[in-house]
């Protein structure tokens, strides 16, 4: 069927991007109480495109938060079914002045749509959703396809494990497809083998019950800025070691082997630093960068603040500094576990000059699927077919925090085959997705299903 795949994709393509653009228009910002009627406008929307992509049914489920889409196509029971997950919500805009281009009004600039949520994640569910349509109109399904499209993954998925659970019928399925990840390049294609797991805390430090003059009691008070940022400065050696008790107890060894295979991949260190503009390359020592970004557990500073940052000077001492702070955890860390270790040591840690409060805002567990399972096998050979080469099995950094749930509730492997590129610029201003990644992944969707069913 690919020759008649491919004509239909071709034929249809521009209408297959204008409306992934038209989903991309729809602020759908899970974190802020403002967008809540916008995340029912974009359920609604994503609903209504499965249902024109061929599904027999697809419906808009209520949740203890945003809702959940669910849809189904379904051919023949003696097909194997695939589950394929996704998200339509996406991260805060926020620094929106160093946007070039309005967020949620998609732009193409050299063969790349520059919007939030185009490649994470409306850009790269939206494939699955047209290759669903190829299949349909070319009468060629080889699968049973089902979908399930969350509302609340930048938050930490914190409804999606309850609703799997009472939802274990509706959700059976022989694997489960994610298309939320990255490839090493266009030249290089590569599939995820996990995703790490997350810890998100915030912490506030008080040292008075009020702003004061920084000239008046300045080096007779405490200042929380300053306090907080020894803590934070405190939690990394000269070796970029993470200095907690315990935070790296239960991290599996990685083998030798692995290492060397992590290693194999392709990696230009100027054109990576010139890329993101930076310097030089800083991490933990006795590690490579594919290493440090998927293999081991980091401890990142995501914001501070505290005192006066308006226009101007203003001479304060500030009662009050807060910062947010989120580890990456890997096999076989827990994030609860976690979670208690940070907070309990920020508690901790502080003089008894300043009072602490510290909270967990969410987290998620690490996941790792087997390169020899019948989907890993199928995905490498779904994008051997389309990229010519054989695709490289790599680590990957980021964080889907309802992986472990969803295979633990509904017993079955998950196999990551996204096609966004590092340098989208995933959580932060300008993101973008190429449309030849996007045209990609329609193409290669189909495969996928073909060479499961084999």
């Amino acid at each position: 069927m690919s020759q008649e795949w491919k004509q239909y994709q071709e034929e249809n393509k521009e209408r297959f991007l204008h409306e992934m653009m038209d989903l991309l228009r729809i602020p759908s910002v899970s974190a802020r109480d403002e967008h809540k009627d916008d995340m029912k406008k974009c359920a609604e929307a994503v609903r209504l495109a499965l249902i024109n992509s061929g599904c027999d049914k697809a419906q808009v489920m209520e949740t203890g938060g945003h809702p959940v889409v669910y849809g189904e196509k379904f051919v023949d029971a003696s097909k194997p079914t695939v589950l394929v997950y996704g998200h339509y919500d996406v991260q805060p805009v926020e620094p929106l002045e160093e946007w070039k281009t309005p967020p949620f009004e998609p732009t193409i600039i050299d063969d790349k749509v520059f919007a939030r949520g185009s490649a994470d994640d409306k850009g790269q569910f939206y494939m699955h959703i047209k290759a669903l349509e190829t299949m349909v109109k070319t009468d060629s399904m080889s699968t049973n396809i089902k979908f399930i499209i969350e509302g609340e993954e930048e938050v930490g998925s914190p409804n999606l494990g309850k609703f799997v659970a009472e939802q274990k019928d509706l959700l059976k399925a022989d694997v489960i497809l994610i298309s939320d990840s990255s490839l090493l390049s266009m030249e290089n294609p590569s599939l995820d083998t996990g995703v790490r797991g997350l810890s998100y805390i915030e912490v506030e430090v008080t040292a008075a019950a009020r702003d004061l003059h920084s000239g008046t009691y300045g080096g007779a008070v405490a200042n929380p800025i300053v306090v907080l940022s020894k803590m934070i400065a405190a939690c990394h050696d000269e070796n970029n070691h993470v200095t907690i008790p315990g935070f790296y107890d239960d991290v599996d060894v990685v083998s030798d082997e692995e290492r060397a295979l992590i290693n194999k991949a392709p990696f230009d260190e100027k054109e990576y630093k010139d890329e993101i503009g930076i310097k030089a390359l800083h991490g933990e020592k006795g590690y490579s960068t594919y290493e440090r970004t998927g293999t081991r557990p980091t401890l990142e500073l995501n914001g501070i603040w505290g005192g006066y940052t308006g226009q101007g000077s203003k001479t304060v001492l500030p009662a009050k500094a807060t910062a947010k702070i989120s580890a990456r955890l890997v096999p076989s860390q827990n994030s609860e576990k976690m979670t208690e270790l940070l907070l309990d040591y920020f508690e901790k840690a502080a003089p008894d000059y300043v009072t602490v409060k510290a909270f967990e805002h969410h987290g998620g567990e690490p996941y790792v699927t087997p390169i020899d399972s019948k989907g890993y096998q199928a995905a490498s050979k779904a994008l051997e077919t389309t990229f010519g080469k054989m695709p490289l099995p790599v680590r990957g950094g980021g964080s889907i925090p309802i992986c472990n749930t969803l295979e633990k509730e509904l017993g079955i492997k998950i196999i990551f085959m996204g096609f966004g590129l590092d340098n989208d610029g995933l959580h932060s201003p300008n993101e973008k997705y190429n449309i030849e990644n996007y045209y990609k992944g329609i193409e290669t969707i189909p495969y996928f299903h073909k060479f499961f069913a084999e």
